[in-house]
């Protein structure tokens, strides 16, 4: 029997396929199964007496409130291996977010020098110390 103080930590436990709305999104009719891998990663579940279905089950337990989160996904091909239908806890896509265009780009503010920092000579990389040198001789 624990003291009462004594609180023990559970963690969370995530385990299976985890897909995002934007991930389902991307997929489309006829699609090959290595472009359907690519968007989805490898599934979970392939059966070899229903090649054409993946299955990417998810569940998700927090470990503080032993709340339980589960979610089911799965593809299926046609007889050529082409993308024919999706199953599972999937939100209904919009015709705008399937037709716009997506930026795939992010532009990075690494910040500006000013015309002094500029100017300024780039100082030449240090020397090997001995260790580094004895280390080089060696061949490591």
């Amino acid at each position: 029997m624990k003291p009462g103080f004594v609180n023990e930590y559970k963690i969370d436990i995530q385990q299976g396929n985890v897909l995002t709305q934007d991930m389902v999104t991307q997929l489309k009719p006829g699609q090959s199964r290595e472009q359907v891998r690519f968007i989805l990663g490898s599934p979970m579940i392939t059966d070899i007496f229903h090649q054409q279905r993946w299955d990417y089950p998810y569940r998700y337990k927090n470990g503080q409130t032993g709340a339980v989160e589960s979610r089911q996904f799965s593809v299926f091909f046609d007889a050529d291996g082409r993308l024919e239908r999706v199953a599972g806890d999937v939100e209904v896509g919009t015709a705008a977010e399937l037709t716009a265009p997506v930026a795939r780009t992010q532009l990075i503010d690494l910040g500006t020098l000013s015309a002094e920092e500029a100017a300024k000579p780039i100082t030449p990389p240090e020397e090997p110390g001995f260790f580094r040198r004895w280390m080089s001789k060696l061949g490591f």
